[in-house]
């Protein structure tokens, strides 16, 4: 069965609730207060069967301008429009606002229903009817059906029905979606049954015991039942006016204009990359940094308007702008969206969202609108590749590119595959499915190649640099999983080599000044003729009254080399010397199987500022292993 969403608009006191009534059997105006006055004031809503098979929701939005923020609620994610003028009263400004509203919410589809046609006679109909089709001429409504119809004597109902019915026929049923979205526009708690959520399922399925999540308030919960107009089901899919219960969760921690989703699916912002039509019937311009409020599903949220390529934007004008709102909402690309002046509140513009989680913008940047114009694209791949270009370090896994395209999980998975067989993408994350734009390793790597240059420059006689410390050169937004993933693509095409944890580019081999190979030398003389008791770091300085740094540093290429073993920051030894030592300690204990301090004191002839550190070298490097007092042999894998 087809499932669409119809919503009415129109002047306060032109008879939408009672028409719904007439067709429906509903009466949507539920509260006391709006029985005593007489208008609607929240939201409403009513079911429909109708011919061939169609199920029709129905939501009955305010017409006082007063409440204009509800119907704004109340037209996100319908399918069509009723568009009712009272045959008595013909447009009013309420009339006009709701069809600019649903204009800017990117509603096409629709009909006009004339009402109370039971208080005129038939010339004053046939001068309304004119007037109405001047009005609509160059909107989305110009060719709409026109129905007559009197509430209170039934007259054009069956009609009206079924002209419904055939609008619904020639509409297409809402793209697949596996992204699962419901804004809440009513919060309330049942006897028996807990806390209830109601809203229009605007993406995706749903089903009992499911777990899901509230935004922007990311609290958790089960879906305890669900109800399709009344009606209890175990599933409910897109364009379906949906209640959910959830299983402990309080009434207090949720409101209208939050959004419920399935866990991490969303994301939520304090800005918005918008591309944002000022109305031709606002009538004056305005400047950068106006404070408005914002409209998108059922949420209103303060927020100033940032120009990013002017200082005013006039009436009819369309620019590419960044929201910045007071609170956090959850948006997709393409969402509609309505903005209304602060104070007098009154319809502005509006317009869709091009991205719902965008860095902050510096104004008159060619940077940013160069990227806006390209995320603006409806080029699937266009809009990728802009985004993960500026996204840089910040890998963006599949949920982000669900909520930054729009694009059915087919269509993005195809667009995503050809950019990665054309190499224009790098998958850094075959299981969470994260990607890099090309550009961003290939930036990397002659960041990398220029590092290694001014470091082999700077320490000739250095085999390379640590890793750790060219990792610190980097920013922090990037990971050290996407550095380490990143340097093991550039040693596999032999664009640097790695050893251990110093990189070093291909073609460098460590030089020596004669200088430094005369302290080479004097140094290798020195420790193999000293054995196990060589001169500490600050005697050998001393001895062969050379810079520290420059003793530091050939002690180091020695390391690297094999030549010499470090053992702590004041010791070292010949490698041959070590070599020796490790052998005699070995066979000693093979054949005795422990060894204590005192013993390895007397092999090694040393006194016990070179015995500590000795043995604790071995200890680390896992020749041996402490049991209280004694060493023994550690076993060999």
């Amino acid at each position: 069965m087809k499932q669409f969403i119809l919503g009415t608009a129109g002047h306060i006191d032109h008879g939408k609730t009672s028409l719904i009534k007439a067709i429906s059997g509903y009466d949507t105006d539920r509260l006391k207060e709006e029985k005593l006055r007489g208008i609607t004031i929240e939201l409403g809503f009513a079911a429909l069967d109708l011919p061939g098979g169609i199920h029709l929701g129905i939501v009955d939005v305010p017409g006082h301008e007063k409440f204009v923020k509800n119907m704004v609620a109340g037209a996100s994610g319908i399918d069509l429009v009723t568009m009712i003028i009272a045959a008595d009263e013909g447009i009013m400004p309420q009339t006009r606002e709701h069809l600019e509203i649903c204009t800017l919410l990117g509603i096409r589809h629709g009909l006009i229903v004339l009402t109370k046609i039971d208080m005129v006679d038939e010339e004053w109909r046939e001068l309304v009817t004119e007037d109405i089709r001047e009005f609509v001429t160059g909107t989305f409504l110009e060719d709409a059906p026109l129905v007559p119809v009197s509430s209170i004597t039934g007259e054009g109902v069956p009609e009206l029905i079924q002209a419904i019915a055939d609008l619904c026929a020639g509409l297409a049923e809402r793209k697949p979606s596996g992204l699962f979205r419901l804004p809440a526009d009513r919060v309330f708690t049942m006897k028996g049954f807990g806390t209830v959520i109601t809203g229009t399922l605007v993406s995706g399925r749903i089903t009992t015991g499911e777990t899901i999540m509230i935004y922007p308030s990311m609290i958790t919960s089960k879906v305890r039942g669900l109800q399709v107009h009344d009606r209890i089901v175990e599933e409910a899919a897109a364009g379906m006016r949906t209640a959910i219960n959830f299983q402990g969760i309080e009434k207090a921690v949720v409101n209208r204009g939050d959004v419920v989703a399935r866990p991490d699916t969303l994301k939520t912002s304090f800005m918005l990359d918008v591309e944002l039509q000022l109305l031709k019937s606002f009538g004056k311009k305005i400047k950068n940094r106006t404070r408005v409020r914002f409209h998108t599903g059922t949420s209103e949220v303060p927020c100033h308007i940032l120009l990013l390529d002017r200082e005013t934007l006039d009436p009819g004008e369309t620019a590419m702008v960044q929201l910045r709102l007071d609170t956090p909402v959850t948006c997709v690309r393409n969402d509609r969206f309505v903005i209304r002046s602060y104070s007098p509140s009154r319809t502005l513009g509006g317009g869709r969202i091009i991205d719902p989680v965008p860095e902050k913008h510096k104004r008159f940047r060619q940077e940013t609108i160069s990227h806006l114009e390209a995320i603006r694209s409806d080029d699937p791949e266009a809009i990728i590749v802009a985004h993960t270009e500026i996204a840089g370090f910040n890998e963006l896994s599949l949920a982000d590119l669900v909520i930054m395209t729009d694009l059915a999980e087919n269509r993005l998975d195809s667009t995503l595959q050809s950019l990665l067989s054309r190499q224009i993408l790098i998958q850094t994350d075959r299981e969470v499915k994260r990607y890099i734009h090309r550009k961003t390793f290939e930036d990397f790597a002659a960041e990398i190649v220029d590092r290694l240059k001014l470091y082999h420059a700077a320490n000739p006689i250095k085999e390379g640099m640590p890793k750790g410390e060219l990792a610190s050169k980097f920013p922090p937004n990037l990971s050290i999983k996407l550095f380490n993933l990143m340097l093991s693509m550039m040693v596999k095409t032999g664009d640097i080599i790695q050893t251990d944890n110093t990189l070093r580019l291909p073609g460098h081999s460590v030089t020596l000044a004669s200088d430094q190979s005369d302290v080479k030398e004097k140094i290798i003389r020195i420790f193999n003729k000293n054995g196990l008791q060589p001169p500490t770091f600050k005697d050998l300085t001393a001895t062969l009254g050379v810079d520290p740094k420059t003793v530091r540093n050939v002690l180091m290429m020695l390391v690297a080399g094999g030549e010499m073993v470090k053992v702590n920051e004041d010791l070292f030894f010949h490698a041959d010397t070590m070599a020796r030592l490790k052998r005699q300690l070995v066979d000693y204990l093979k054949e005795n199987g422990e060894i204590s301090t005192p013993q390895f004191k007397e092999m090694t002839g040393t006194s016990r500022k070179y015995t500590i550190p000795l043995i604790e070298f071995f200890d680390t490097g896992n020749v041996t292993i402490r049991i209280g007092d004694i060493r023994r042999l550690r076993k060999q894998e």
